[in-house]
């Protein structure tokens, strides 16, 4: 094995490594959930996504599936986002009381695992389609914005509707032109720096209306969305 071959190797382990830290992430955040630590979990929720904001390039980088055939790297993408993007944020939405009984956390379960397992969850000009289970974005601001649990349940319903819908999603790691992937790149940097402030000064921030201002940045991802993806047309 040449040099070069087992440095590539090295490098696409180390990157599924990264990947499969989120989950252990996940795992504490979830501790912290059930010890009330709801401002810790939410910091452990950022750092998931910040994570999987980064994994996918990383991965491509390195070009995980030429050095390390036998991982399959969206598997294991798959399997932790389903963790982080569904299981804690239900569960912290269990802890912050944000629905008006934990029956109505059957639905984004459900609906995401159907989401997670479809052929064409991504489509093939690098789209989500349908709603793409960012119930943990929803989870912190519902507790952030202390939306009462009657709204909470309302927002909870809506979008496990929403994930049947075959809406396109922006997929930001893909998204085209590279100066619009570098926008929402650097867009989306600020926007988790914004929120851990807002988790961890909430006071101090509240008269400058950070946590409003932030909603800015997902706001501009659904109408990126809704406006360069639009409704999936039916093939055949």
């Amino acid at each position: 094995m040449s040099q070069r071959t087992h440095l590539g190797r090295m490098l696409s382990w180390s990157v599924h490594l990264f990947t499969a830290s989120g989950a252990v992430l996940g795992t504490f955040a979830l501790i912290a959930i059930s010890t009330g630590r709801l401002d810790l979990a939410a910091f452990l929720m950022l750092t998931t996504l910040v994570i999987d904001g980064l994994d996918g390039t990383l991965a491509r980088a390195a070009r995980v599936s030429e050095h390390t055939p036998q991982i399959n790297g969206r598997r294991l993408d798959d399997i932790v986002d389903y963790l982080n993007f569904v299981v804690v944020p239900v569960f912290f939405m269990w802890g912050a009381t944000s629905v008006s009984h934990p029956a109505w956390l059957a639905a984004p379960v459900l609906a995401s695992a159907y989401g997670f397992s479809r052929e064409d969850a991504k489509t093939e000009d690098d789209f989500f389609l349908g709603f793409p289970s960012y119930w943990n974005i929803l989870a912190l601001y519902l507790w952030l914005l202390a939306v009462s649990p009657l709204v909470g349940t309302i927002w909870v319903g809506t979008l496990s509707v929403a994930v049947f819908i075959p809406l396109k999603y922006l997929y930001p790691s893909k998204v085209r032109p590279i100066r619009l992937r570098f926008g929402l790149g650097v867009g989306g940097i600020l926007w988790t720096i914004a929120l851990a402030v807002c988790v961890e000064w909430p006071s101090a921030v509240a008269p400058y209306f950070l946590l409003e201002l932030s909603l800015a940045y997902p706001a501009w991802y659904m109408w990126l969305s809704f406006t360069r993806g639009g409704f999936a047309r039916a093939s055949g």
